[in-house]
């Protein structure tokens, strides 16, 4: 039986055997991140990145996209 493939959000390297890779859960309000963790990685709209590089730049882009709102930056 051939296992599950993973590919990166960032990159889009594949990977059956994710090693140092993250999950990343997110919502507009909330942002969780997991080493790589089975459970974590199959669960409905995860999200997977092959390193802490590509975990990082979603990370800051995740931010820019709340904290550079109208609303965040003092208009209406």
């Amino acid at each position: 039986m051939i296992g599950t493939t993973y590919k990166c959000e960032i990159c889009g390297t594949e990977s059956a055997a994710p090693v140092r890779w993250f999950v990343i859960h997110c919502s507009d309000a909330r942002l969780a991140i997991y080493k790589w963790d089975q459970v974590q990685a199959d669960k409905p709209h995860a999200l997977h990145f092959c390193g802490e590089g590509h975990a990082q730049v979603y990370i800051s882009r995740w931010f820019e996209s709340f904290c550079g709102s109208p609303v965040m930056l003092g208009g209406k």
